[in-house]
């Protein structure tokens, strides 16, 4: 039994729908950052679960490595067939099979982009708040336990998930949650596979919770002598209970790279981004607290963005920080790494960072999800220099032992993959193992996205 008796059966069952083109097979075998190269020996674009189940069966059965495929936009080679194998891309289970208004919750496929479920809700007056930036799969948003800009009002994933269908490593397919606003019932399996990267199963549906659309909005940036009284800031509208829908940091780096990128003109100093939600009075009301704030920590330049097409444009330019910040290093790659860590060490963390990068051969600009104490440094290295190589890995270390250091995680929304495997055992010492007895009792031939996540055989 081998991947190729694997693949020749699938091709039988699939016929035009199991891809093996060397463009398709290396499309899926890229990455967003900078892990190489890595083609699978196929691709299949299954229509339905009976469809996916039957896939696992054959794999199951020759002994074939199974990777789900959302958008491809995996940070940490989640999305990558280490050990070869198929992709199972859901580009074509992308429906929304159901909403319920009364309930606020809908029924999606896995392959439907966020920013398409936000459009065919438009006529109901709600929406799904989870923004990661890029225009994800929502699959692989559950896969990964996405958060993003939104979070420190809505939640992450593990929040807005209600429930799940998964096709097992056996091809059994299973049920997880309800559209319960609460359960006691047994296990939280929903819980277990939301964030397990493919590892235990592949989702097929997603029931999501969803939010009524805001009356008012209103955005602001603002700039800040250092990181330091920017994160106060933070720290202090937290405390004093102001309800912000996001909460954003960059530094000057970055609004270097948004200034050249997009002429956005700011002044290149650390900014925070913000965002409120809610009625016209409360929206004025909590900006006015924050800009108050904002103030005593040396706030200057605060620019504020009511009309919608203004604050399009600040998210838009946040959003695409990671690409305007490649092109102000032409031919660089990035090593794109985050850490989590409690508010109250978020200054520390970012400023003895800031001081690694400034030490060291390489730019790296910092930016993040502050409110939820989350940031990303994007490390950029010529791929061709291994000097330059060895100090972004470097410094990734660094902020991987600082997080843990602080009370933190290695990865606040990127994931594990297999780009932070070596951190795991630090971070959860023998409860790792347990994930390792998880994923052996869930799939003990090792088929389901196998070199990821839990201690490897």
């Amino acid at each position: 039994m081998t991947i190729q008796d694997a693949v020749s059966e699938l091709g039988n069952f699939l016929g035009e729908r199991l891809v093996r083109s060397k463009a398709e097979l290396e499309a899926h075998g890229r990455s967003e950052t900078h892990f190489p190269l890595t083609p699978p020996d196929a691709v299949a674009y299954p229509h339905d679960t009976a469809e996916v189940a039957q896939i696992a069966r054959i794999c199951a059965r020759h002994g074939c490595p199974i990777v789900g495929w959302g958008a491809g936009t995996s940070l940490e080679g989640g999305n990558l067939a280490a050990r070869g194998g198929v992709v199972v891309d859901f580009a074509r289970m992308n429906r929304l099979i159901e909403v319920s208004a009364a309930d606020m919750d809908c029924r999606v496929q896995p392959g439907l982009r966020r920013e398409a479920l936000n459009t065919e809700l438009r006529a109901t007056g709600l929406f799904f708040p989870v923004d990661p930036g890029a225009d994800a799969a929502l699959g692989g948003m559950a896969m990964t336990r996405a958060s993003g800009t939104t979070a420190v009002r809505y939640g992450t994933m593990r929040d807005n998930v209600r429930g799940l269908e998964v096709v097992l490593a056996d091809g059994r397919v299973i049920r997880t949650g309800s559209r319960a606003r609460k359960s006691s019932a047994g296990y939280d399996l929903t819980g277990l596979f939301v964030g397990s990267e493919g590892t235990l199963g592949l989702v097929t549906e997603l029931t999501l919770r969803l939010y009524g659309l805001p009356e008012a909005v209103a955005a602001a940036t603002c700039a800040f002598p250092a990181m330091g009284p920017a994160v106060e800031t933070v720290i202090a509208t937290i405390q004093n209970c102001i309800p912000m829908a996001r909460i954003e940091f960059v530094d000057g780096q970055s609004v270097a790279a948004f200034n050249r990128a997009a002429g956005a003109g700011l002044p290149e100093a650390p900014h925070l981004m913000v965002e409120f939600h809610g009625t016209e009075s409360g929206v004025a009301e909590d900006a006015a607290r924050f800009a108050e704030i904002a103030d005593e920590y040396g706030a200057r330049d605060i620019q504020r963005a009511h009309l919608p097409e203004d604050r399009n444009r600040l998210w838009k330019m946040r959003h695409h920080a990671y690409w305007s910040i490649l092109q102000s290093r032409p031919g660089a790659t990035a090593i794109v790494t985050d850490i989590c860590v409690p508010i109250s060490r978020m200054a520390e963390a970012v400023e003895e960072t800031q001081a690694d990068i400034a030490a060291s051969q390489i730019a790296g600009p910092i930016l993040g999800h502050v409110g939820d104490g989350n940031f990303h440094a994007v490390l950029m290295a010529r791929p061709d220099d291994p000097a330059d190589l060895a100090a972004a890995r470097a410094i990734a270390a660094r902020m991987a032992e600082r997080a843990l250091r602080l009370g933190g995680t290695v990865t606040g929304e990127h994931g594990i993959g297999m780009g932070k495997l070596e951190y795991m055992q630090a971070e959860h010492g023998e409860a790792w193992a347990v994930m390792g007895d998880i994923k052996r009792v869930l799939d003990p031939a090792n088929v389901m996205n196998p070199g990821k996540v839990v201690p490897q055989p």
